[in-house]
């Protein structure tokens, strides 16, 4: 009598699942469709839902055009770096980096700590592709070493801070450093008056530096 006044208790809560399924089996073999359950999302939703895809190869971002730009070498190839505060994170700072003979854009993301830049790098913006460690010196430039994610193959970069509106220099040629070495010279030991003012900084006189 106990197991039968269970079994009798039990067969209210489960009598709904036996005849809805047997109700849709009934509507699918007559031929007609059953709506999705109401909490399955479309493809609409989904898409608005998850965020965009990265597209690549990285483009500049409209967002880093504001920052302050940095011009120099990365190892042999020259690049203009792109860096500023993050809003969120005062100690933060994000940008990218470009190539300029291939137009390659690498992220970067990571922290300021007075004169000492440790950062990290994605050329697709999910992996990390490396490490930058720097200084910032008193003139605003900033040398140091992009390593790999494992801190090997150090590859030296020196970026000089650009003015507003000024023109990124023009990459020299393959072998051109020997030859323009003696006139770099002639050109850095000739008197400030030669310019008619105050010496340049990093070849620019009257250098804005912003960080």
């Amino acid at each position: 009598m106990q197991e039968s006044k269970a079994m009798k208790g039990a067969a209210p809560r489960c009598g709904w699942l036996t005849g809805g399924v047997a109700a849709l089996l009934l509507l699918a073999g007559a031929g007609i469709v059953v709506p999705a359950p109401a909490w399955a999302q479309s493809d609409a939703v989904k898409e608005l839902a998850a965020p965009p895809p990265i597209q690549l190869p990285l483009k500049p971002s409209p967002e880093f055009a504001k920052f302050a730009r940095y011009a120099g070498t990365l190892g042999t190839r020259q690049i203009v770096l792109r860096l500023g505060s993050k809003t969120d994170d005062p100690a933060g700072v994000h940008g990218e980096y470009q190539y300029t003979d291939t137009g390659e854009v690498i992220l970067i993301a990571g922290d300021r700590d007075s004169d000492t830049l440790e950062v990290e790098e994605s050329n697709d913006g999910t992996h990390i592709t490396g490490n930058w460690v720097g200084k910032f010196a008193a003139d605003g430039s900033l040398t140091g070493d992009r390593m790999n994610v494992d801190d090997s193959d150090p590859l030296p970069f020196d970026l000089h801070p650009l003015a507003a509106g000024q023109p990124v220099p023009a990459a020299a040629a393959p072998g051109a450093t020997a030859r323009q070495a003696a006139p770099a010279a002639a050109s850095a030991a000739s008197p400030a008056s030669a310019t008619g003012g105050a010496p340049a900084v990093n070849g620019v006189s009257n250098l804005s530096i912003g960080e």
